[in-house]
């Protein structure tokens, strides 16, 4: 690995946090990780087995309607439909460097109300 060099702008200094971070979160069998990605124009959500480096299922915003705050509510509302189909009742939220703070946290507040624990 090479030098680390000071991050400059605000995508190395997401990705430097989003490191920092995963050395102490980790998904297992029992409890996986979810993972938030947001782009400017869409947000996805995985479910992830870091033990067995698989991913359990993803969901994305294409084709649902509303603002980016209502899409991103479905789209934690989704995952946790599809988590608890899969056999997922508990998850380790990963906000992958992100603020806990508006489409990141509607994601978080919809998998809640599908059921899933945090």
């Amino acid at each position: 690995m090479g030098k680390i060099a000071i991050p400059k702008t605000a995508a190395e200094k997401r990705r430097r946090r989003h490191l920092r971070v995963r050395k102490a979160v980790s998904g297992t069998a029992e409890r996986p990780r979810l993972v938030v990605f947001r782009s400017l124009k869409h947000i996805y959500a995985q479910v992830v087995d870091d033990t067995a480096q698989r991913t359990l299922l993803t969901v994305g915003d294409q084709g649902m309607d509303g603002t980016k705050s209502e899409r991103a509510q479905a789209v934690g509302k989704l995952v946790a439909e599809r988590a608890k189909a899969a056999g997922v009742a508990k998850v380790v939220f990963d906000r992958a460097g992100y603020q806990y703070h508006g489409r990141v946290k509607a994601v978080a507040d919809g998998a809640r109300e599908g059921g899933l624990e945090f």
